[in-house]
C-alpha cells in the first residue's frame, strides 16, 4: 500500500486546482501583447502631448510636419491594437490532458 504524507486526495486536488488557477493567472498577467500594448500607449501619450506642446520653430525645423504628434499617435494606436487583440482574443490556459512533455516508457 502507497505511503501518504497525510495529505487526503481532496487536499492533494484542491491544491492542484489551486496552482493551475495561479498558472493561467499568471500566463494572462504576462501575455506578451499587455505588455507591448502598454508600453505604446504609455509611450504614445508622452509623444503625443510633446507633439502638442511643440513649438512652431520646431515644426520648421522638421519642413511644417509634426513628426512627435503623428509618431505618438501611431504608437497610441498600435498599442490599442495589441491590448484590442488581447481583449478579443485572449490566451486559453493550458489544460492537464494536453501535457506535451514525453514520459519514459515504464
Amino acid at each position: 500500500m502507497p505511503e501518504h504524507s497525510g495529505y487526503s486526495d481532496r487536499d492533494l486536488q484542491r491544491e492542484v486546482t489551486e496552482l493551475q488557477g495561479k498558472s493561467a493567472t499568471a500566463a494572462r498577467l504576462f501575455d506578451i501583447r499587455r505588455i507591448i500594448g502598454g508600453l505604446f500607449v504609455v509611450y504614445g501619450i508622452i509623444v503625443t502631448i510633446a507633439g502638442i506642446t511643440e513649438s512652431d520653430a520646431d515644426i520648421a525645423k522638421a519642413q511644417d510636419v509634426n513628426i512627435n504628434l503623428w509618431t505618438g499617435l501611431g504608437m497610441l494606436a498600435l498599442g490599442l491594437f495589441f491590448l484590442a487583440w488581447l481583449w478579443l482574443r485572449p490566451v486559453a490556459p493550458p489544460t492537464p490532458d494536453q501535457d506535451t512533455t514525453e514520459r519514459p516508457a515504464e
